[in-house]
């Protein structure tokens, strides 16, 4: 064992650091979001529990919740991980060579991610329902307006992601991993809104998933479905889907104009 050998690795790996500051934000990102997320669960059981209240259908709450997540996470992947693909196979001056439009493109990453997120519910409610014996159906028609919100706040959310990634190249990959998590500890997955301080409970208003998960838990406890919530949540959910579209034709426009395209993975 050679200490000097050793000691040239550990380096080799804590240089990358000084030179990249998604790596930097990485280490204080995910411990950040953990302490939010379970913090705030832990804090609307404590409640529950100090004020005497019982949550009805509690595990059918979680597993709801649990799956409805992972719609909208699939639904971001499937867009900027197949984006994602072609930069690492160094192939998008070969699909820009080609009679494909970026337009064609883009609505195929949404196709593959549609193809993602029925494949993964498909699959999460079986086990949901053979495993636990909760069957997440009990929602009913409604399940589709919360789906339709959640995937178009994933695709906003995967195409916001590859406009970085066509901005900034590689080193903001770590993006397509773990900017979906961002919104979580706002968009009250797993507890309501009423228990997040209060300006995070303004900043959850602005996060349209954060309707839909209210929405569930309100169906789920047997309450009446709440349109006004999936109104609010599809307006904001077009209004940024417009708006990261525009951000992203500019910022192909711009790398085509540099002569980027070429150079991405490398």
């Amino acid at each position: 064992m050679s200490f000097r050998r050793i000691s040239a690795m550990f380096l080799r790996h804590t240089y990358l650091y000084r030179h990249s500051f998604t790596r930097l934000i990485e280490i204080v990102y995910w411990p950040l979001l953990d302490l939010l997320l379970w913090g705030f669960v832990s804090l609307y059981i404590t409640k529950l529990s100090a004020e005497g209240q019982s949550t009805p259908n509690f595990l059918g709450i979680f597993l709801g919740a649990l799956i409805l997540w992972d719609i909208l996470f699939r639904s971001q992947q499937g867009i900027s991980v197949s984006f994602l693909e072609e930069v690492w196979a160094r192939n998008f001056l070969n699909l820009f060579v080609s009679p494909l439009t970026i337009n064609e493109y883009l609505v195929s990453l949404m196709m593959v991610s549609l193809f993602k997120v029925v494949v993964v519910f498909l699959v999460s409610s079986l086990l949901a329902w053979l495993l636990y014996s909760f069957n997440l159906f009990i929602i009913g028609l409604y399940l589709l307006p919360f789906m339709i919100n959640l995937i178009i706040f994933g695709w906003s959310i995967g195409i916001l992601t590859t406009a970085f990634i066509l901005r900034f190249g590689q080193q903001a990959e770590v993006l397509a991993w773990g900017i979906a998590f961002l919104f979580q500890p706002v968009s009250a997955v797993f507890y309501p809104l009423a228990v997040l301080p209060g300006f995070l409970q303004v900043a959850a208003r602005f996060v349209p998933a954060s309707y839909v998960f209210e929405g569930m838990r309100a169906v789920i406890m047997g309450q009446s479905f709440p349109a006004v919530y999936l109104l609010k949540a599809l307006g904001l959910n077009l209004i940024y889907l417009f708006l990261v579209l525009l951000l992203f034709f500019h910022m192909f426009k711009a790398v085509r104009v540099k002569g980027l395209l070429a150079h991405m993975g490398e």
